[in-house]
């Protein structure tokens, strides 16, 4: 299947081949990367392919088609674009969900093997490793992602290390180069849930990472209205594994989600631009207010990731964390809001909330009172007048 990048039926129509492509900017690459041949009346966005069989006799490790669980036509323009995205000479593979993606990761852990992640990261990918972890499957070493220092101790006799930057939800932010370049002194396989910070914020293979890992829920497709995940990587060898996991496992991604995750990946650049630029502003304003005890923002000066999150990012993201006085507190201020949604899910259009620890997976060590916030394309007035009287309310 041919694609943008790839030869065009019609040499009459110019097209970009991947060098043109790999020199846009990322804002543009999430526009035309992943688009049909180009020719007379040629449609401009790949269709649906309704098919669970293909003609032919391919199979899993075979390069035709043969059947809709080893590769879909669907697929392939979203994994291209993604894979451009974040700078991988190979396409991205989908996955049925985010946690589709990181199962598929994890699995790169041998038997018996060591794995190291953040202490606070996303519940699901802390749950599925204590999961392996009491069956046996690996050792898991929860670590302070912050601490540069002792993650990197903790990367002794590892043999995968899992990173968040910012960390889900407590916003931490890690000293990625440096710990990648300690990771590959010792052999250590990197992955990086670039979820929060898109390939627009950061781009963790060119640092040297092994594996990239998206919930495409979030950002990516933007509009809280599928569910998809994405592995990119930049290795031969780990892609077949992780196609592998997908076919075996059955991890794939329906057509029509596919597609939805493809229409919403090309205005990426201008919803995070502007959900950011108000995650931004609210964090100032949320920092002054007496009834707030913390915020976490890496965009704040005063915010302990700051000074790397300026160094490594591309932008602060449009995550913030908020903590208030108790459970109770922050109970109570959620249920007075009516603008914002309470709901678990980030990274759409619509501006989301929720207490976390509500949910019995978060670890202890996040504190009862803190409140996520997933902030949206809104207006950053109407978005900080609901945040105030609820907070005003509980003073």
């Amino acid at each position: 299947m041919a694609y943008i990048g790839g030869m065009t039926a019609d040499p009459t129509y110019p097209h970009l081949d991947d060098a043109a492509l790999a020199a846009l900017s990322p804002e543009t690459l999430a526009v035309a990367a992943g688009r049909p041949e180009r020719g007379p009346d040629s449609p401009v966005n790949p269709s649906i392919v309704l098919s669970s069989t293909f003609v032919g006799l391919g199979g899993i490790d075979q390069t035709a088609r043969g059947y809709a669980r080893f590769s879909n036509p669907t697929w392939e323009p979203f994994e291209d674009a993604v894979g451009k995205l974040e700078g991988a000479p190979l396409p991205a593979l989908l996955f049925s969900s985010g946690m589709g993606a990181v199962a598929a990761a994890m699995s790169l852990v041998p038997v018996g093997g060591v794995l190291v992640a953040p202490r606070h990261s996303y519940s699901g990918t802390l749950g599925l490793a204590q999961l392996k972890a009491e069956r046996g499957e690996l050792d898991l070493l929860e670590v302070d992602i912050e601490d540069t220092s002792a993650t990197v101790a903790a990367l002794d006799g590892a043999d995968v290390l899992w990173v968040e930057s910012p960390t889900n939800p407590m916003m931490e932010v890690a000293d990625l180069p440096a710990l990648v370049a300690a990771a590959k002194a010792r052999g250590v396989l990197v992955v990086v849930d670039n979820t929060f910070s898109t390939p627009l914020g950061q781009k963790p293979l060119a640092v040297g990472a092994d594996v990239v890992v998206h919930s495409a829920t979030k950002y990516l497709a933007g509009h809280s209205d599928v569910l998809l995940g994405l592995a990119v990587t930049a290795n031969e060898t780990l892609r077949a594994r992780l196609h592998q996991h997908r076919t075996l496992h059955g991890a794939i991604a329906g057509p029509v989600e596919a597609w939805l995750g493809l229409r919403g990946l090309r205005t990426l650049a201008l919803r995070v631009e502007r959900s950011q630029a108000t995650a931004g502003e609210l964090a100032r304003r949320l920092a002054e207010h007496p009834a707030v005890t913390r915020v976490r923002y890496p965009g704040l000066p005063t915010d302990p990731g700051h000074e790397r999150a300026a160094a490594q990012f591309e932008g602060f993201g449009s995550i913030v964390s908020i903590e208030l006085a108790t459970a109770q507190a922050a109970d109570a201020f959620v249920g007075r809001l009516a603008l914002w949604l309470p709901a678990t899910s980030l990274g759409g259009v619509e501006s989301t909330i929720e207490r976390r620890r509500r949910h019995a997976a978060e670890p202890l060590s996040v504190p009862e009172g803190l409140v996520r916030l997933s902030v949206g394309i809104e207006h950053a007035d109407d978005l900080w007048a609901d945040l105030k009287q609820a907070l005003d309310a509980g003073l």
